[in-house]
């Protein structure tokens, strides 16, 4: 979904009980989420919050890490779950407060690239350089557009979500 008029019918088909895949280029669940609000004039974008926050059931996000043996590529997958209080912050404009239910919404089925990677790790799908690699990646991004740091508590924690 590149642009105004195909994410408009994709809401609206979704508000009228059909079921909508889409694909947008980002880097995060959370700024999916953003791209689709953003997409639309400004004053139009409090009823696209609520509607979304409506008919969104969840946003899958992906990279691809290579293998240890470099025999291929593993998939890091994001997952966020449309749940009250992620509906409730959609509807709000506080799509920035989503990362924290996430992280604690693993219970949900949601699932951070900081967790997902920390689980590659562990079951040693990827090598530890690549996991820390990417998540620094991201957290620069995140740095250059303004966006919260994500914890880097990888190096000796098994308390990632």
């Amino acid at each position: 979904m590149r642009d105004l008029e195909t994410i408009s019918l994709a809401i609206t088909a979704a508000e009228t009980g059909h079921v909508v895949f889409g694909t947008l280029h980002t880097n995060s669940a959370i700024k999916t989420i953003d791209r689709v609000i953003d997409v639309f004039p400004e004053g139009q974008q409090t009823q696209i919050r609520v509607m979304l926050s409506e008919s969104l059931r969840g946003v899958v996000a992906q990279a691809l890490l290579p293998r240890p043996d470099r025999q291929g590529r593993v998939p890091v997958v994001e997952i966020l779950v449309n749940v009250p209080a992620v509906a409730n912050l959609i509807r709000e404009g506080k799509t920035h407060q989503i990362a924290s239910v996430m992280q604690t919404g693993r219970a949900h089925g949601m699932m951070t690239f900081d967790g997902a990677i920390h689980d590659l790790i562990q079951k040693n799908l990827i090598s530890r350089e690549d996991g820390i690699s990417f998540l620094r990646r991201r957290s620069a991004g995140k740095q250059l557009t303004g966006a919260s740091n994500p914890t880097m508590r990888l190096a000796n924690s098994p308390a990632l979500v």
